[in-house]
């Protein structure tokens, strides 16, 4: 026999020690055990990657706005220099609005319009109610304006409703 055929007989009489051996149940639960534990160590590994993932979109996300913001900042900087000429200044100050409005609204910022429409408590917040002769619930003032990104409420309208004037209502009867 050459060394090739006993190290195949070798492999043929171990096959069939372990076909014949079966595992205990021991050797079945440690094994499943230690599958466990590697698949428990795989996905803390995993959250921890994730995690990690996470934080740096939102830091990068950061640092895309801010590239953004910057020829705003050069706009203000430019319109501060013009402080002497009250004229120059103003035109400044409206330039720097618009570009910055002009950029966030790029960004998906949107003004919730609120005069003259019907009172949302999704979109508006009441922070006064006065008489009048429209309608109940409709937007007489914006107080302060409300944004949506994309569509969600950053901040609610701050707003002043009408409210029946029930004295011209029990006149009219």
């Amino acid at each position: 026999m050459t060394k090739e055929e006993k190290k195949q007989n070798k492999e043929k009489k171990s096959e069939e020690k372990s076909k014949d051996k079966k595992p205990t149940e021991k050797e079945v639960i440690a094994e499943l055990t230690e599958t466990l534990q590697r698949t428990q160590a795989e996905f803390e590994n995993y959250k921890k990657r994730v995690d990690k993932e996470k934080q740096e979109f939102v830091k990068y996300a950061k640092a895309e706005l801010i590239q953004k913001l910057l020829p705003t900042i050069d706009t203000f900087e430019i319109a501060l220099k013009s402080t002497k000429d009250n004229e120059k200044f103003v035109k400044g100050m409206d330039m720097v609005y618009a570009q910055l409005m002009s950029l966030l609204h790029t960004e998906g910022l949107k003004p919730i319009e609120a005069f003259g429409k019907k009172f949302d408590p999704y979109l508006h917040e009441v922070m006064l109610k006065e008489k009048s002769d429209k309608d109940e619930g409709i937007v007489l003032e914006e107080l302060q304006k409300g944004y949506m990104l994309n569509d969600k409420v950053l901040r609610h309208s701050k707003v002043k409703v009408s409210e029946k004037d029930n004295k011209k209502e029990s006149n009219k009867k």
